[in-house]
């Protein structure tokens, strides 16, 4: 058990705040009003929906539309992929900084996967909490905080702002990696639902990355994708946002951008808000798609031509949001650094060489203070 002055150090389950049903929140919840949330801004240029069956075929409309997407947002959403389509070249353009964050179709993952995954999120969270938290984050009998398994998100201090949200972290690969005693038996399907999505996501990142590292002016297509090798770890995270009674006075997940090479997020619905020149904009659920974004990684092998979008999740009074992400990091004993191709005269190097189970270590705890890891390798 936890000492009595280290409690604060265990987040309260938040699916059982919100049950108990009060109209107001903890104290530990509530957002400094320079921080508060407001509705996402309206924009005139909407986040591209991109088909990555038509941009693998050539399609230079779907090409320009990723360049877009990298451009403005950092961010796209994804379409059905044919298995005979093939990538083809895209033009690099080296001349502006980009911020990635884009919603894709043409992800080549059915349908009824996607299903399958939310139905099995959902299902794990409606278990007893007793059920759930045999798979908890907090290891041994100090409580210590770990990365995988089921609770919070860490929490370095008492006035540290807690995020409306409980979480569930595993490695999915490489396998030999899983903690298969944190993978739930409930609900039955739920391992291999995981797994079969877990692998069907591979294959999206990889195209991905490749075409990413065509937009950026590699010269080797697989330069970004190779990175992502046998000994990368991928991380999937299950996250539920309860019903809150006072959403204007929290957040579900404080802004961040995200430690990792790339993320592919599945939601049932709206929430997620990206950060562009200094508004928040709403990221759009569109039926059958998936959301994908660059993470710290890449902007730093770019040597910043490609940015890791700053974004958050808002709470919701009316309705809960599950969201199942996955995450794509390195070998852990993996160092980083610019591409030596993107270092110049003209642009000389901006971030230190990092290890890449350092930063992970240290994503985590900016992550709590609320700061951003990838500014601490900046030079």
């Amino acid at each position: 058990m936890a000492d009595d002055d280290q409690q604060w150090k265990i987040p309260p389950n938040v699916q059982e705040l919100a049950a108990a049903g009060r109209d107001e929140l903890p104290s530990r919840y509530v957002v400094p009003d320079h921080d508060r949330p407001t509705s996402g801004v309206a924009s005139d240029d909407p986040i591209p929906v991109v088909d990555l069956s038509r941009l693998y075929s050539g399609a230079a409309d779907e090409a320009a539309k990723l360049r877009s997407a990298l451009q403005n947002w950092g961010l796209f959403l994804v379409r059905k992929l044919t298995p005979s389509s093939v990538p083809p070249p895209v033009h690099s353009v080296s001349s502006l900084d980009y911020c990635p964050f884009l919603q894709a179709v043409g992800h080549g993952i059915e349908s009824a996967l996607l299903d399958e995954m939310m139905a099995v999120t959902r299902e794990f969270f409606k278990l007893p909490l007793e059920e759930k938290q045999k798979y908890t984050n907090l290891a041994g009998s100090k409580k210590e905080y770990q990365l995988e398994g089921y609770g919070g998100d860490m929490v370095l201090s008492e006035t540290q702002v807690l995020d409306w949200c409980d979480r569930f972290y595993l490695v999915v690969e490489p396998e030999s990696r899983r903690l298969l005693d944190l993978w739930p038996t409930q609900p039955p399907s739920f391992r291999d639902v995981l797994q079969r999505y877990a692998a069907q996501c591979r294959e999206l990142a990889d195209g991905v990355l490749r075409e990413v590292s065509k937009v950026v002016g590699l010269r080797e297509e697989r330069y970004l994708a190779d990175m992502v090798d046998e000994k990368a770890v991928t991380y999937v995270r299950l996250n539920l946002y309860p019903r809150c009674p006072r959403p204007d006075k929290v957040l579900g997940f404080k802004p961040h951008s995200d430690g990792n090479m790339l993320t592919v997020l599945l939601a049932n619905t709206v929430g997620l808000q990206v950060l562009r020149d200094g508004e928040w904009y709403d990221v759009p659920v569109v039926p059958g798609t998936l959301v994908v974004n660059l993470g710290d990684t890449v902007e730093v092998v770019s040597n910043g031509l490609l940015k890791s979008p700053i974004h958050k999740v808002v709470a919701n009074s009316e309705r809960e949001r599950v969201s199942v992400g996955a995450f794509y990091t390195l070998d852990p004993e993996r160092e980083v650094e610019p591409a030596p191709e993107l270092v110049s005269e003209d642009r000389p190097k901006r971030y230190e060489k990092m290890k890449t189970s350092d930063y992970i270590r240290e994503l985590q705890k900016s992550l709590a203070r609320g700061e951003r890891a990838v500014d601490r390798v900046k030079i």
